[in-house]
């Protein structure tokens, strides 16, 4: 079923992004990616390859929407065309409000917001072409505000909004949109190392089980949004 389609994941050097794209790559999706770090793409270029060739490595900055013009570009060079965008880079700054600096507001504003945005301006004309899937990751904190979290809640709360209403300007030429809200992921955000202690949580492989899932649906389905939960309580 998704044979022959590609994909574009932002931020899938690690975490959530490599998960959806190893489980991408194993069902038959080319997959594109991109980072901000030469090293660190050139490195999950190489991992991800055991799982299939069709896999292509990008140096861009969601921040920058001529670099992510330049993505879609390569991309569309590469595999001929561009059926799925996953937006997935993000990054979280954690302080009280009256602790935040303005460049740590900005820098989490102009990636994980502003960042959906140019990533969906840059391939939106591909995506008509495609009928195609244009999905982010947002967070539970886009619907749960908490202590030092202002920063970080204005930006994912913008990402639900702003899909959203993406996805009622967009069906009108058969392009679907979701916006994903997971709960704990067991990654390097905000400074953790994955160990076995957070075997509960849900895990970046879980992530792309989901996205998966949603990209074999019948077409006359639309999750316009999805609350994704660890068990545990609270999480």
């Amino acid at each position: 079923m998704l044979e022959n389609k590609v994909a574009y994941i932002t931020g899938g050097t690690k975490g959530i992004g490599f998960g959806i794209a190893k489980i991408l790559l194993e069902n038959g999706v080319a997959v594109a990616f991109s980072g901000r770090k030469k090293e660190d793409v050139g490195k999950a270029e190489q991992e991800l390859k055991q799982y299939s060739e069709n896999v292509l490595g990008i140096v861009s900055d969601v921040k920058n929407l001529e670099s992510e013009e330049k993505a879609v570009k390569d991309i569309r060079e590469k595999f001929g065309k561009l059926d799925f965008v996953i937006a997935n880079a993000g990054l979280g700054v954690f302080k009280p409000v009256d602790q935040l600096s303005a460049e740590e507001w900005n820098d989490m504003i102009e990636t994980n917001l502003t960042g959906v945005f140019y990533t969906l301006k840059a391939s939106v004309e591909e995506l008509k072409k495609a009928e195609g899937y244009y999905i982010t990751i947002a967070s539970l904190a886009g619907a749960n505000f908490f202590e030092k979290g202002a920063g970080y809640n204005a930006s994912k709360f913008g990402v639900v909004g702003f899909t959203q209403a993406a996805m009622i300007d967009l069906r009108k030429y058969n392009i679907k949109s979701t916006v994903i809200m997971p709960g704990s992921v067991a990654t390097n955000f905000n400074g953790n190392i994955p160990s076995e202690k957070d075997a509960w949580k849900i895990q970046p492989e879980d992530m792309g089980n989901l996205v998966l899932d949603i990209l074999k649906m019948n077409p006359r389905v639309l999750p316009s949004k999805i609350e994704f939960r660890a068990t545990k309580p609270g999480n």
